[in-house]
């Protein structure tokens, strides 16, 4: 199973930022659109990823509040990325190694969607489980063999 396969079935609604933009807009959007990340963009350009992690690191940074804070000082300026073609375990893998709970899928330059851990998880469960119906019906379906060493009777 491919990222692509994820993106086909979650849909290409995308939230994106500017660096520049106030950290309080920012997570306005997040809480009206209830998501846990929105992509930092500048000038057509992945440039970082905001997340609720990076969110909570600041406020507690800043005694409680955002202030004037810019998505710029707070974001994850070096996300990690895949693409359409990337296979789910290697970013289940990349995911795991990062801590990360959500990954930008670019193709060339393109942001093509954000999956997240929960989008991940899903894709497994559900390929797991269709997996496993399959394979008890091919169980229940399971030739009976003759016994060997009997002969047709004549």
């Amino acid at each position: 199973m491919k990222v692509s396969d994820i993106l086909r079935v979650k849909g290409g609604t995308l939230y994106t930022v500017v660096p520049e933009q106030p950290l309080a807009e920012a997570l306005r959007t997040m809480a009206e659109r209830d998501i846990g990340s929105l992509v930092v963009m500048d000038h057509g350009d992945l440039v970082g990823m905001l997340t609720f992690r990076e969110v909570i690191q600041a406020v507690v940074g800043n005694g409680g509040s955002v202030g004037s804070t810019l998505v710029r000082s707070v974001m994850d300026d070096h996300p990690l990325t895949c693409t359409p073609e990337t296979e789910i375990d290697e970013v289940r893998r990349m995911m795991l190694n990062r801590h990360a709970r959500y990954m930008p899928v670019m193709s060339q330059k393109t942001l093509m969607g954000v999956i997240s851990f929960y989008d991940v998880a899903k894709a497994v469960v559900e390929s797991q489980d269709f997996e496993n119906r399959m394979l008890k019906a091919y169980i229940r379906d399971w030739p009976v063999e003759e016994e060997q060493g009997s002969q047709p009777q004549a």
